[in-house]
Order: structure tokens, then sequence, then C-alpha cells
């Protein structure tokens, strides 16, 4: 999903966007804050040390005290290219019940419209990241998209992502839903809906690109299944072998993304295995460098734009 939104927002603000609006609940949310809306990684340790806390939200105030969790926290970034292009990328904070943050996204990409005297959406691109058992399952979903064409709320499309993990919390799909497909709400609106395997980041890439520039030319909302796996529970205390035993024995014997697309760069010769080697080295380094200057790193104001 990573390489995707990435070269999502490339190609947006190459047809002249200057605004994404991102929403999405927790799964997954810790890497889009990290490498997509650019979270200094050093904050993220602080914050699950529990060293983040500033002057500014010391005592009634500190959001350390909330109950919430880290990675319902939101965030924007200024993105600036070589050839002068310009994107501000916002993460906007998740209301912790999964899709409610949909309605969210849509009305602030409207209310930036509105503010920039974009009536069509040009400049500005919702994108909601959702799991396959909620886009399907839960109300505010259809309650969002039907809003689509109705000139007090249009946005010019929303970007659907569908994190698609074959299973909701310890549901599986025939369990939890009565068509075929998650993604098949779309068809009530008539909307693209491009299925693109999780494990093929190199195809991963180009749907997102075809999704942004559908977008762009007919303003519609447009659907992207995901179709992957969650290698784990659905969290730290759920053990998914007692509840989907069959499919976890096959995702215990599954590589992992990263395997299958070293071994295809490989495969085809466009890598050898040092190099490999050195770029998982340097990211890894890149995570342990952040980790040793979080003990000292001074938290940056707030730089959250409404």
């Amino acid at each position: 999903m990573i390489p995707g939104l990435k070269a999502m927002i490339d190609e947006g603000t190459s047809r002249g966007v200057e605004d994404v609006l991102i929403g999405m609940a927790h799964r997954g949310r810790l890497n889009v804050l990290c490498n997509v809306v650019r979270k200094p990684i050093e904050v993220i340790f602080r914050e699950f040390m529990g060293t983040a806390q500033s002057d500014d939200d010391a005592g009634a105030g500190d959001w350390s005290s909330s109950g919430d969790v880290k990675y319902h926290l939101g965030t924007s970034y200024d993105r600036a290219y070589p050839d002068g292009r310009r994107v501000q990328v916002e993460l906007l904070p998740n209301p912790s019940h999964l899709e409610a943050v949909n309605p969210l996204v849509i009305g602030k990409a409207r209310a930036r419209m509105d503010m920039k005297g974009d009536p069509n959406g040009d400049t500005v691109l919702p994108v909601i990241i959702h799991g396959d058992a909620a886009f399907a399952g839960q109300g505010v979903v259809y309650e969002t998209m039907q809003m689509v064409n109705l000139e007090a709320y249009k946005t010019g499309g929303t970007i659907h992502v569908i994190c698609n993990n074959q299973v909701g919390f310890t549901c599986l799909p025939e369990q939890g839903r009565s068509t075929m497909y998650s993604s098949d709400l779309g068809k009530a609106f008539g909307c693209p809906i491009f299925h693109v395997n999780a494990d093929d980041p190199e195809a991963v890439v180009r749907v997102f690109e075809a999704a942004v520039a559908w977008r762009h030319e007919f303003k519609t909302d447009v659907i992207i299944d995901l179709i992957g796996y969650r290698k784990y529970g659905h969290n730290e205390i759920d053990e998914p072998t007692f509840t989907q035993p069959v499919m976890y024995e096959t995702i215990k014997k599954h590589a992992t993304p990263l395997t299958v697309y070293s071994n295809k760069l490989l495969g085809e010769g466009s890598f050898n295995q040092a190099e490999i080697d050195e770029v998982l080295g340097s990211v890894e380094g890149v995570f342990q460098e952040a980790f040793v200057a979080s003990e000292t790193y001074e938290t940056p104001a707030d730089n959250w734009k409404q």
C-alpha cells in the first residue's frame, strides 16, 4: 500500500493536486504516518516510550492521559518537488470507530475546495483507507459515498482503498457479507473497481496511478481492492489459528511481500543479493539511528494545519 500511496500523491501533483487528505483506521497507520506523511520517526518512538510530552500539553490537557492510542493521532506534511510543485499531505486523527472518519475526510476536502475556490476538486484529493469487513458492513460507508454527486457535498470523487485481509476480526467473508467482493458496494454508484494483488508492488503502483487518472478525468469515486492477508492476529492477544486454522496455516508458509519482490528482482537480474542487502541495511540503519536519537530529540511545535 505504501508504494501505491506515494505513487498516487506523485501522480496527483502532476495533475495539479495541492492537498491530499487521508483517512484510515488503525491497521497500518504507523506505516502511513512514518513513510507517507513523514511524521518524524523520533517522535513516534518518544510517544511509545511515553516521553513525548511537551510543555503545551502538560496536566489535564495531556493527550497521553486521554486513554487514546498513539496511532490514532494525525499530522500534516508539506512536500516539495525539485520542479517547484508542492503538496500538503494530511492524515486526519482517527475517531476510533473504524469508518467514522469517512465523512470527516469528505467534509474537510469540500471545505478546502470552497476556501480555494475549486468547485471541481482539481486541487484537492480525498483518500480513504478501509478494511474489507468494515467497508462492506458499516453503514457510514454507504451514507458517505451516496453524497458523491450532491451539489453541496461533492468533492470531485474520493479514492477508496480497501486493505483486504480476507477476514474481519475473526469473521470469514462468507460470514460477514452477502456479496462476492467486499468492494461490491461501489457497483451502486457505477464507479470503477480495481482488484490488485498486494504481493505485486509494481501492479499496486500502476493501479494507484490509474485510480488518480480516472478520478481526475471523470470526477467519480474510485475503489481499489488491495487483496492481501493479515500476518498476525487482530491485536496483541488474538490468536488467529483458533478461528482460521486453515487460512493461517497457509499464511505461515507464505513468503512476505518483501521476499516475493526481492526474489522477482533477483530472478530477472535487476538487482543482485548484495544490492538488496544494502538497501535493507540502510533502512534498518535509519530506524536504529532514529531510536537512539529519540532519547534527546526535541519534539517540534505542532504543525497541524486546519
